[in-house]
Order: C-alpha cells, then structure tokens, then sequence
C-alpha cells in the first residue's frame, strides 16, 4: 500500500489531481464542469524521425498536450529531457492553465516535451529534431491557438528555430508563434531574468506580511538554472543573504551568505558551480532542510515529499520550480505553519512576460525592460494578494487558495461562453 501512495507522490499527473479534486470540491463545483476541467482538451503523440550526424535515423517521441483554451490561446513550454513522459507533459499543461488565470492573463495552458538527451546531441540533430517537431504541430499552434515557450533544456534559439519553421510553413514571419525568443527577432526585454524577478516579488509580499525583513531573512535556493541563478542574483542585489546553493550532483553552503555574482561568473566560466572557492560543499538532500526563514526550490518536480516535508526548517516556501512539492507534503507543511507560496503564483513571472512578449510581437511595438518589470510587479503583487485574501476568507492553505482562484475564473468563462455542441 505504501509502495502505491509512494508512486502516486511521484507521478505529477496524479499530484496535480489530487489538488484540483480538492479546490473543485471546495467550489461546490458543477459535475459537469468538473469533468470539462479535469482532464486536457487534446493530446498528441508524435514520433519525429531525425537524420544524426553519423547518418543513422533515429526516431524521438514528443509531445504536446493543450489543456484548456477557454480563456485564450494555449501557453507553455517545451522539455528536452530523457525522462519526460505523458502524464508529466499533462500535468505541467493543467498547471499552466491554473497559473494563466491565477495571474488573470488571457492565455489557456498547453506544454510540449522531447524524449531525448540534448546533451549527448550536436547542434544540428537538435535544430533537425526542433523543425520537424514544430512541422507536425504545424495545424496546432499558432499565435491564436497554443504559443510555446523554452523549459527545461530548451532555449532562445530553440524558439528561434520553432518561429522560423512556423514560419516558413505560413509563407509570412509570424513572430508571434513562440515567445522567450531572441530580443532581435521579437523576443521581449526582460524576458529570460522574468520567472526569478517573479520570485523576487512574491517573496518580498510573503516577508512583508509575515514582518520579517531582508537583511536578517536567509535564503536556500534549489538550482542554479534561469530561474535559480536569476531568483539568487536578484535577491542578493535586494539585500537577501543567500546562504545555500543546490544543483545536481552537489551544493553550497556559507551561514554568511553566498556572493552569488562571483559564483555567477565562476559558473560562465566554469560550467559549474562545483569547486566554487566562497562557499563549502554540501549535500544538496540537505540543503532542502537547513534551517533559513525562505526555501526555493527552482530544479525539478518532487521534491519535498511525505519522506523529508516533516524536517523542512523554513518559514516561507517559494515554489520557484513546477510541482516541487508532492500532495501528501503539504499536508506536513500546513501541520508545520509553512507558508507556501504555490508554483503557480511563485513561478508566474516567466508566463506573465511571456505574455507582454506575445502583446509585443502582435502590436509590432517593443517596450523598455523598466517598463516591462513595472507591468510585472504590479500583476504578480494583485495575484499575490487575490490568493492570500482567497486562503484567508474561505480558510485554506495558499496553494487550495491559488488553485480554487483559478478554476472558479476558467469555470466562469466557460459557463459564459457555454458549450458548443
């Protein structure tokens, strides 16, 4: 039995079920509306043939999962990982739809992934693999349909080669088909440091409310990815002391605080955190429990679970990552009066301004990062602030609160628009 609910903890499909049920109960939602809600709009399975360097075809399974498009386009990103599966890619597409509306942005949720190790692949059987996926989406995405976006593995020129396929395909560029793109084919300024500023932001509001200051308020942050090192860098720059530091395969600890913009350009020039001279080595398992009044995690999924929740020693929970945290956990959090602040309002800035990217690109006009970070504050401060004053009036904890938000927004626009049949 304990070997089930251990595989459930794990499968983010199921954990991702599990709160939705939760929040919709909470709702008193509709049945049928519940049924409409809980499971993907479309899902597409595809098998891309690419042409390797050594002359050998080799055939990878990718995906794409479009959850909801009630309340706009698709949105979402696409993985490069070998251990993406289905359910992941579902998982990730339904929170992207809970994270659009929690911020109230008019965007659905979709995501894509690879089945693939980019980093045993040249730049050419990346690039090959890239069109021909974006080619068989073709009919599927689109600025009016599903935007994609970079993820795990993926970057600026992945999305480069994503619009210009797309592009080709339409005989037109369409700038507007991808976003996290380079600044000089329409990408956004502010874009790539955007889910880290988000961090930043929510992370001020939860100190403030919880009358805790920066100087004294001390930071562990899991990964050193965008959204780690972007979230570590700005937060020192505030004034935080960042105290830990964990990527794959090992961490870093200093009591005194980390200089993150000397472990930044260690890490540009080294490729690695490791052997970082201003901090001691440390387990990174550890990391998640070493006492610090604010816990990033920014990697992967999973990973504060029913096995480590009940030794997490932080006051505030910062979900920089996408379902780091397993269902069973937060029931040990609450027990434990962490504040939570959930993936899905903590790690909206990258989607907030992936949206002012796809406003700039269809308007043809391209505002400055100040004004860009002006825009995103003041969505990620209202979201913040519509989530608490959720928890508060119907007494849950704050990711309840986040997720019954934004199902009652998606439920409302999908009783308005009715069902076409």
């Amino acid at each position: 039995m304990r070997t089930v609910a251990l595989e459930q903890e794990a499968n983010p499909w199921e954990s991702q079920a599990a709160r939705f049920d939760l929040a919709a109960n909470k709702l008193n939602l509709d049945e049928g509306l519940w049924k409409v809600l809980r499971y993907p709009t479309r899902e597409i399975i595809l098998h891309i043939p690419v042409a390797m360097d050594n002359g050998h075809l080799e055939v990878f399974t990718g995906f794409r999962v479009q959850h909801s498009i009630a309340r706009g386009p698709g949105k979402g990103g696409v993985r490069y990982a070998p251990d993406v599966t289905l359910d992941e890619i579902r998982a990730l597409a339904s929170w992207m739809t809970w994270k659009c509306a929690v911020v109230n942005i008019p965007f659905g949720g979709a995501k894509g992934g690879i089945i693939c190790d980019p980093h045993k692949m040249s730049m050419g059987e990346l690039e090959r693999m890239t069109r021909r996926y974006t080619a068989e989406l073709v009919e599927f995405i689109g600025p009016e349909k599903d935007v994609p976006a970079p993820d795990v593995n993926t970057n600026e020129q992945i999305m480069a080669w994503m619009m210009d396929t797309y592009s080709m395909h339409m005989r037109q560029t369409v700038t507007a088909v991808v976003t996290g793109k380079p600044i000089n084919i329409g990408g956004s300024r502010g874009r790539r440091e955007a889910t880290g500023r988000g961090v930043l932001i929510v992370c001020d509001e939860a100190i403030r409310k919880l009358g805790l200051d920066r100087d004294t308020t001390r930071v562990v942050i899991q990964g050193f990815g965008n959204v780690g090192s972007n979230a570590a860098r700005l937060m020192a720059e505030a004034g935080y002391k960042i105290i830990g530091i964990g990527e794959v395969g090992g961490g870093l600890y200093n009591k005194n605080g980390i200089d993150v913009e000397a472990l930044w350009e260690f890490r540009q020039r080294n490729g690695t955190i490791h052997g970082f001279p201003g901090a001691e080595k440390y387990d990174p398992a550890e990391l998640l429990l070493t006492d610090c009044e604010i816990l990033i995690p920014a990697a992967t999924e999973n990973q504060i679970t029913s096995r480590n929740a009940d030794r997490v020693k932080c006051k505030i929970l910062a979900e920089g990552a996408n379902g780091p945290t397993t269902s069973p956990a937060d029931e040990i959090l609450a027990d434990k009066k962490v504040f939570i602040i959930p993936d899905i309002l903590a790690n909206a800035g990258g989607v907030t301004t992936s949206y002012f990217e796809w406003v700039q690109d269809r308007q043809g006009y391209f505002w400055k990062e100040s004004v860009v970070n002006e825009q995103l504050e003041h969505i990620m401060k209202a979201a913040f602030e519509d989530v608490v004053r959720y928890s508060e009036t119907h007494n849950v904890n704050n990711r309840i609160a986040a997720y019954m938000l934004a199902i009652d927004r998606v439920a409302y626009t999908i009783r308005q628009r009715g069902i076409y049949a």
